[in-house]
């Protein structure tokens, strides 16, 4: 990396840091920030290629349930990839496009539910999986319905798993669901349960039962894939932290990702003799969509935090429902 190129870098990051903490954008940097932000950068580099990597493996996997078993054999499945699927079936309109035009509005809407970022790799990893699909053709597997249906969604299932765990989805439809879920106040599982019922009914109207029974079965195996990869199984997730800099853990939670906080107090027990240092322990409910961007972002406060991650089945009040991800 050249040096000009890395001074580029480097300040751009001490920047945005310094928003709202009284420093200059363009104050030159001491050596010792120097080499903290090309840590920092160092860091985000490493970031962004594993989530590369990760969407990479999932656009590939998902292409490979779509050509290789549900697209020969005229299966559908859930969400707005079945949508396409049943659309590209009553039509012959090209299923690459079909996955584009009907993914535009989850996307517009995740840069409102979401973040930026998160709507920019869902887009990009939207546009890989039409561009695949449309271009690379994967040798038909078998014409079982019953290894279609099952195998077809495992495909598609981990695809959009390893999709998810890059910080991005390859269907908007739980985007919609978020969303809902605020305005309606019911859980996120009810509308997307909600959402693929009423794509099966019409399924099994325009196309036949059979269809539907197999499509059933193909977003069932795909969902349960799906949360196996994620590895969490339910929406919402609880998190504890124990952080000597927890301080600015919670700054980051409430401003930058706009999630409630409760802070107990307790001390530590470790050591022979054991430790009565008190230490603030932080707890947050966040979606299984934020995970990603919270454990980064802890991770860069404070690499050593002792973090406690554990399934949540639902929420009742507070502000996990009725305020935007602003992170």
């Amino acid at each position: 990396m050249g040096p000009i190129f890395t001074q580029i870098i480097i300040n751009s990051i001490r920047r945005e840091k310094a928003k709202g903490k009284n420093r200059k954008k363009d104050e030159v940097l001491s050596p010792a920030e120097f080499q903290k932000a090309l840590k920092e950068f160092k860091r985000l580099a490493k970031k962004w290629l594993k989530d590369f990597i990760l969407i990479s493996i999932g656009v590939g996997l998902a292409a490979l349930g779509l050509e290789g078993f549900l697209l020969p054999n005229k299966f559908i499945d859930g969400g707005a990839t079945g949508i396409s699927l049943l659309t590209s079936e009553l039509t012959g309109w090209s299923l690459g496009i079909l996955i584009v035009i009907i993914n535009i509005p989850f996307v517009i809407m995740a840069f409102k539910v979401v973040d930026r970022q998160f709507a920019l790799k869902s887009a990009a990893s939207i546009s890989a999986l039409a561009i695949c699909v449309s271009t690379i053709h994967f040798p038909v597997i078998t014409h079982d319905s019953l290894l279609v249906a099952i195998f077809g969604g495992f495909f598609l299932g981990a695809g959009i798993g390893f999709s998810v765990r890059g910080g991005a989805v390859l269907d908007g439809t739980e985007v919609l669901a978020i969303y809902l879920s605020r305005k309606l106040g019911t859980t996120i599982g009810d509308i997307i349960i909600g959402l693929n019922v009423a794509i099966f009914s019409v399924a099994a109207y325009l196309l036949n039962l059979e269809t539907a029974m197999y499509a059933m079965i193909t977003y069932l195996i795909a969902s349960k894939t799906l949360d196996y990869i994620v590895d969490g199984i339910d929406e919402y997730t609880g998190v504890t932290i124990i952080s000597i800099r927890s301080q600015e853990i919670r700054l980051m939670i409430t401003n930058e990702m706009g999630r409630g906080v409760t802070v107990y107090k307790g001390k530590g027990g470790y050591g022979r003799r054991g430790e009565t240092s008190e230490v603030d322990i932080l707890y947050t409910v966040i979606t299984r969509l934020e995970l990603n961007k919270l454990k980064s972002e802890i991770q860069r406060i404070d690499a050593e935090a002792f973090v406690v991650m554990s399934s949540v089945r639902d929420t009742r009040g507070g502000m996990i429902k009725k305020r935007a991800l602003d992170h």
